[in-house]
């Protein structure tokens, strides 16, 4: 029987000092979902013992060019801490973070709780703002190479994000416009609607996801509604934007 307590502080270790570590599923550490899941969950706890807590939620492989990229099919979930909040227009630094990717996302701000099945309006009645968001992740596994229950052990990849202004929800966010520039260069070009065909759907699977978890989403929280293009690898020196129709744009450098 596998030691889910012994993997978790595996993957948060390898967080927490950005070191790579070998694909779980190749060292005999071959999960299941359910078992990822609970592995994720011991592993941020940890976190939360060490004084973070939660703000938010993150959801993973909801456009179909990540999946592409990734090989995999499957809309998953991580949690967000308040340390992953990089300021808008603040910087990261490469030391901390394994080989970090970037990812133009929009992000829901919820003014109430929501859980369970939810309807797409359901869903906008908790609302109260969204906003143009860039998501720092970085998977720490070895050759950023990982199967569907090794990401979701890894809490989804979840590293950073930051978060533009945030604007009104009773725009039109079905298909924005979205650019994503790395020293004034367009480097992704995509639209809101790439995101599950609208941005709320990945509100509602979140919902879902972590009601079916034993949990809910906050008043409060942020929650991340994943890449609208494929990601795109960070190295020193740059600075990137995302530029979103009619919201406005976010940004930060590496250093």
């Amino acid at each position: 029987m596998m030691d889910l307590n012994a993997i978790a502080e595996f993957v948060d270790d390898a967080s927490r000092y950005a070191k790579a570590i070998p694909q779980l599923s190749e060292t005999g550490k071959d999960l299941t979902l359910p078992q990822a899941y609970e592995v994720q969950r011991l592993s941020v706890q940890r976190r939360y013992d060490r004084g973070q807590r939660q703000v938010g939620v993150k959801m993973g492989f909801t456009s179909r060019a990540k999946m592409i990229q990734m090989g995999l099919d499957e809309m998953i979930w991580g949690r967000l801490t308040n340390v992953m909040l990089v300021e808008d227009g603040g910087e990261i630094d490469l030391k901390n973070f394994v080989h970090p990717r970037v990812e133009p996302e929009i992000a829901f701000l919820l003014k109430k709780p929501l859980e369970g099945i939810v309807s797409p309006a359901e869903a906008m009645l908790s609302v109260e703002a969204i906003a143009p968001a860039l998501e720092i992740i970085d998977s720490r596994y070895e050759n950023f190479k990982f199967n569907l229950p090794d990401v979701v052990a890894d809490n989804t990849s979840t590293s950073a994000y930051v978060v533009g202004p945030w604007v009104r929800p009773d725009i039109d966010f079905s298909n924005l416009g979205m650019v994503m520039s790395f020293d004034g260069r367009a480097v992704q070009i995509g639209s809101s609607a790439s995101v599950l065909g609208h941005p709320l759907r990945a509100l509602v699977g979140a919902a879902k996801l972590v009601g079916e978890d034993g949990g809910r989403l906050e008043a409060g929280w942020t929650i991340m509604a994943g890449g609208a293009t494929a990601a795109e690898a960070l190295t020193s020196g740059l600075h990137v934007r995302l530029e979103a129709q009619n919201m406005g744009s976010v940004s930060f450098s590496v250093t």
